[in-house]
């Protein structure tokens, strides 16, 4: 399965799997977590997951033989690892705002909440 699909990874899918989307991937939900818990802005969290897709690429580079200055699978890495933090902070902030605000808004799915008093 080695580069088999070599406009998403450069070396293997497992290793794509593995670095990108689970050790990278768990640092940028919970780094959307810790903003989110922060109440900070949109801006600083796509400053951190940029230089943490750097990191993921130097991770690909030093382990896996993959091409460390990749402007292609940098910004591969770096929109799946945006996705994966902003989903993290898109689920606190929709429990903090029914849990720290529940006179007011009651959660609606895993992403949303709603205003109490439509359609509650």
């Amino acid at each position: 399965m080695e580069n088999q699909n070599a406009l998403l990874w450069e070396v293997t899918f497992w290793e794509f799997l593995f670095v990108t989307i689970l050790l990278a991937g768990g640092a940028a939900y919970l780094t959307g977590r810790a903003i989110a818990r922060a109440w900070q802005s949109n801006l600083q969290l796509a400053f951190y997951i940029v230089l943490l897709a750097a990191a993921t690429r130097f991770i690909h580079f030093a382990l896996f033989n993959g091409t460390l200055l990749s402007l292609h699978y940098y910004l591969v890495d770096l929109a799946v690892l945006l996705v994966i933090a902003f989903l993290g902070k898109r689920i606190t902030r929709a429990w903090q705002m029914s849990t720290q605000y529940n006179a007011y808004y009651a959660r609606n799915g895993l992403l949303g909440w709603k205003a109490r008093g439509q359609g509650d």
